[in-house]
């Protein structure tokens, strides 16, 4: 059934959603935690570069005549780390160089002074392929006595920082793939979830179903003793003539319950076949208000059509027929004495005709809109039962066009009317 596909799609796309939120989460932080280990360690490892370059350059200024070994103090186990020992006049004293390719661009910087003392900036320019080469530099100054330095120490980072982004996009791809596999997953999963509740419902509408068809025999039986016992000159009692009118008149709203329960139990069947044929609506329409002319006038309601002309549609007659019924006669139901109802044919095309049931009624709250298509939903249940209506009509007008393709709104105000609008498939347009 549609509810239950609708559920089924509903529930998928909740659990969907909430794995792709938690997919997002997991991988933001997972990139923001390889990229905090990462650019903490290259850190570190330059820190540690500068502290070694600075200890042994100071060394070898208090002891110019001793030679030392570099490697006790700087430990290059990278070919891409390198340092730069400048003097106060800027004239190179000392280095372990970086690579050709980017030695141009790493003097030139630094000439420029741009890196603070304890400091690590990451500088990018392209490279002859057009791609960026990251660099991570730091600085670091030393003075003994008279003699200044400056120290930079830098790395090469490109290949890390690629590294990092193809982990990345490595982690995006996985993690797609495991919210599709998790929505399948999620779509198998409510499918059992509803399987019970499809179940419960099923039988519940076969009860409503066998219920409904059980019941008419015996309401038309109490009908048919109503009708007999008030033809009955006999009966004389003016209160005992009352409580048999009573009587027949809550036996009609149990019949009007029972017809409406055996509709739905009738349209939530899979099986049920609808006749299509080639109907006027524009006719269908004019009858409907011819027939119930009668019960508007009783009430003191004006009942008119506007604009109603021949136009046809493929339907099941009786269905269209019914879902007429349903709209005109809550029209009439809601509005006072003294109102109006006015049944148009507002737009006929090739492809849709629209026709609209207006009432100059009670109307119905915004927050209610929406529900008055539910079933058993009534906006004031007390004064809904005065008047006979038991929040089934409208529910069973929704199911007649959702079995025609068609739609149906409403636009209301409290205190000056509704208005609803069906929009039905037309096959021949305007004759």
């Amino acid at each position: 059934m549609e509810i239950f596909r609708s559920s089924r799609l509903r529930l998928t796309i909740i659990y969907s959603s909430i794995m792709c939120v938690f997919l997002i989460v997991l991988i933001f932080g997972v990139q923001k935690a390889m990229d905090w280990s990462f650019d903490s360690e290259q850190r570190r490892e330059l820190y540690d570069a500068a502290a070694g370059v600075a200890e042994a350059q100071a060394y070898q200024i208090q002891h110019p005549r001793t030679t030392i070994d570099e490697n006790l103090y700087y430990r290059n186990t990278n070919d891409r780390l390198f340092f730069y020992v400048f003097d106060r006049w800027k004239q190179l004293v000392g280095f372990v160089r970086a690579s050709f390719k980017v030695e141009p661009f790493i003097l030139e910087y630094m000439n420029q002074d741009e890196i603070p003392s304890g400091e690590i900036k990451v500088i990018s320019y392209p490279n002859e392929n057009g791609k960026m080469t990251q660099i991570m530099m730091t600085s670091k100054k030393i003075r003994i006595g008279e003699i200044e330095q400056t120290i930079y120490v830098g790395k090469d980072v490109t290949a890390l920082y690629s590294g990092l982004q193809k982990a990345t996009f490595l982690l995006i791809i996985l993690g797609v793939f495991a919210l599709v596999i998790a929505s399948a997953i999620g779509h198998i999963m409510a499918g059992r979830a509803i399987i019970p509740m499809k179940e419960a419902y099923e039988k519940q509408k076969q009860f409503a179903a066998d219920a409904s068809h059980e019941l008419r025999t015996p309401l038309a039986v109490v009908m048919a003793s109503a009708d007999l016992l008030l033809a009955d000159k006999s009966i004389q009692n003016p209160i005992l003539r009352e409580v048999i009118t009573d009587l027949k008149g809550e036996v009609k709203k149990m019949s009007k319950l029972v017809s409406d329960l055996l509709t739905i139990a009738r349209n939530d069947n899979a099986a049920l076949k609808i006749k299509f044929q080639k109907l006027n609506l524009g006719y269908l329409l004019e009858q409907n208000i011819r027939m119930m002319k009668p019960l508007a006038e009783k009430k003191g309601v004006k009942l008119s059509g506007v604009d109603i002309k021949k136009c046809f549609i493929q339907g099941d007659e009786e269905k269209i027929k019914q879902l007429i019924l349903i709209l005109v006669d809550n029209a009439i139901k809601y509005t006072l004495k003294g109102g109006e109802v006015i049944v148009t044919l507002e737009n006929v095309e090739d492809e849709k005709v629209i026709f609209s049931v207006k009432d100059s009624g009670v109307g119905i709250a915004p927050e209610n809109q929406e529900k008055i298509f539910d079933r058993f939903f009534r906006v004031d249940k007390a004064r809904s039962r005065e008047m006979g209506g038991n929040g089934l009509g409208l529910s069973i007008a929704t199911e007649i066009l959702r079995l025609h393709d068609g739609k149906i709104s409403v636009e209301s105000e409290l205190g000056v009317g509704t208005k609803f609008t069906v929009e039905l498939k037309t096959i021949l347009g305007v004759k």
